[in-house]
Order: structure tokens, then C-alpha cells, then sequence
């Protein structure tokens, strides 16, 4: 898999080799785990997917954006897991949030089985991210909102990057990365054309 991760053009060794240490079979169910290297998005269930390699590694590249190592990362949409697993390799800490209970719950379990304890686990609206927790050095949205929420960009720190795509459903998305610079002044970015499932509202048990 590092192989074709390199060939499709990530160069940065820290992610590749985070990306090498997360046995991506643990986060998907048994019958799908025979794919679970494949270059393709996976369903873990209640219509969310399991990214493929290359946009987990893709993205999380973005948020380092050079850096070999970050402090505090926001990760909206816990999903299956892995993901946050992959930056917990890269950063002191990781705060992941998840609308959906039965996610958040079995990805804890994923991250103990693996020893990752640098993770903290919030069940809310991803729109709302984790203020008490702000300001961070990078951001992870894994899920597409039409555009992009501004109580995220506000809990990023001056230099703190977030990677988002961002766009409708049907309509083409962009993975989109958005650097604060000052308090009230942002870069934007943009990159790869990705497909998403939506970024949603509200919470489920």
C-alpha cells in the first residue's frame, strides 16, 4: 500500500510511516477486511464509509503541512476510526468528535485494543467542533458541508490549518485547506476533487 501511496504522490515519510503502523483491518468488519488495503472507501454502516488510503493520507499530509509533528488536532467525524488513529501517530493529541453514538463507542474500543491513549472522544454535532477544547493546530473534517462551518475556522489557532471538503452532494466537492494567519484572517486553498458523504446536523445514539 506505501507503494501506491507514493506512486499517487504523498512524499511526506511521517505520514506514510504513521499510515504504515495502523493495521487497517481493525476498522472495518470482518467481512470486509480481506479489502481493507484496496485503494477504495469501505461502508461501516448507517450510510458512512471508511475513506480510502490514499484521501486518509492525502489529508492528513495537508494538516502536518510540512510539520513533522502537531500539538492539539480536531478531527470532526470520528466514523470507523481510523483516521484518527493515523494522526494520533503524528500529534500530542487528538480530540475526535462523532454525531453517531455507536461510532464513537466502537472506535474507542479500536483505539484501547491498539494502545493509542492520546485520543479524547466527544459525542456532538460536528458543526459545533470542541470550543472547550480550542485552539488547534490542525483540523480534520471527514465529511462534506456545503460550505464551511465558521464555528471550525474560529477554533483554529493563528498558524493552525484546517483540511475540510467542501461542496454538495452530486455537485462536486473540493478538499479545501484553510490556514488562520490572524485573528480574523484566513488563507484558502484548494486541492483534489473528492466525494464525501454529507457533513449532518444534530445527534444519534
Amino acid at each position: 500500500m506505501l507503494d501506491r501511496l507514493e506512486a499517487q504522490g504523498i512524499r511526506n515519510r511521517s505520514v506514510l510511516d504513521a499510515v504504515e503502523s495502523v493495521p487497517r483491518e481493525v476498522f472495518v468488519d470482518e467481512v470486509q477486511s480481506v479489502r481493507a488495503y484496496e485503494d477504495c472507501s469501505l461502508p461501516i454502516g448507517q450510510g458512512q464509509t471508511l475513506s480510502q488510503p490514499y484521501i486518509v493520507a492525502r489529508m492528513t499530509e495537508l494538516v502536518m503541512g510540512g510539520d513533522a509533528r502537531l500539538g492539539r488536532v480536531l478531527e470532526v467525524g470520528t466514523g470507523s476510526g481510523y483516521q484518527a488513529a493515523v494522526l494520533a501517530q503524528l500529534c500530542q493529541s487528538v480530540f475526535t468528535v462523532e454525531r453517531i453514538g455507536v461510532f464513537l463507542e466502537q472506535a474507542r474500543r479500536r483505539h484501547r485494543q491498539l494502545g493509542l491513549l492520546n485520543i479524547r472522544y466527544m459525542h456532538r454535532d460536528g458543526f459545533k467542533g470542541w470550543p472547550s477544547q480550542a485552539p488547534y493546530d490542525g483540523i480534520v473534517v471527514t465529511a462534506a458541508p456545503d460550505a464551511v462551518p465558521s464555528e471550525l475556522k474560529e477554533q483554529l489557532a493563528i498558524g493552525g490549518r484546517m483540511v475540510i471538503p467542501v461542496g454538495a452532494q452530486g455537485g462536486g466537492q473540493k478538499l479545501t485547506v484553510i490556514t488562520r494567519l490572524a485573528r480574523n484572517e484566513y488563507q484558502t486553498r484548494w486541492y483534489d476533487m473528492v466525494t464525501f458523504v454529507p457533513l449532518l446536523p444534530g445527534e444519534l445514539v
